[in-house]
């Protein structure tokens, strides 16, 4: 057993995904060339946020694609002998792309890795970059995001669970701790 503790309400979800977009067109000066790509199951929801975002700031819509990278990790033989493989959608050419690989939770950066290998799969793109509505540190790869929402110390032995509305019933970031 363990417990729980709230770290982000539905509220500061917002304000910091608000905070990571307004970022992300400072640092394009805008919205032109940006793709923005979710990877499975929370980064698409918050890709999506983002692409509202933008929409409402800057009066344009920006693409936006879906990737499942479960096939790409170095470790899906130990997750499952049957992993559950979801939608990969995009339907843009990635080649000379501004792409932005949006997850919720950045930790040892092996999906990020996974994710880069699959867009190159889909071509080349001039850049990509990676926006993550927390960062829990403990990298096992040079990997670090560009745009981080917020960055939350943890032990190894705890875990960062991201809910959304959309897929969740709630807008929620919990610590989870195990208790011995």
């Amino acid at each position: 057993m363990g417990s729980q503790e709230m770290v982000m309400d539905a509220k500061d979800i917002d304000r910091t995904i608000t905070r990571m977009t307004h970022r992300i067109l400072e640092i394009h000066k805008g919205a032109a060339g940006l793709t923005l790509i979710g990877i499975q199951t929370r980064g698409v929801f918050l890709a999506r946020r983002i692409q509202e975002k933008i929409q409402a700031i800057e009066g344009t819509q920006v693409e936006a694609g879906d990737m499942d990278i479960t096939l790409y990790r170095d470790d899906w033989t130990r997750i499952s002998h049957h992993p559950v493989v979801q939608a990969t959608d995009i339907l843009f050419s990635v080649d000379e792309r501004e792409i932005i690989l949006v997850d919720d939770v950045l930790f040892t950066g092996r999906t990020t890795r996974a994710a880069m290998d699959a867009i190159m799969d889909f071509g080349r793109p001039a850049r990509i970059e990676l926006a993550v509505l927390v960062d829990r540190g403990h990298r096992e790869l040079p990997i670090q995001a560009d745009y981080v929402g917020r960055f939350i110390e943890t032990r190894r032995s705890e875990t960062i669970n991201v809910f959304f509305q959309e897929h969740d019933e709630a807008d929620q970031v919990l610590i989870a701790r195990r208790t011995s």
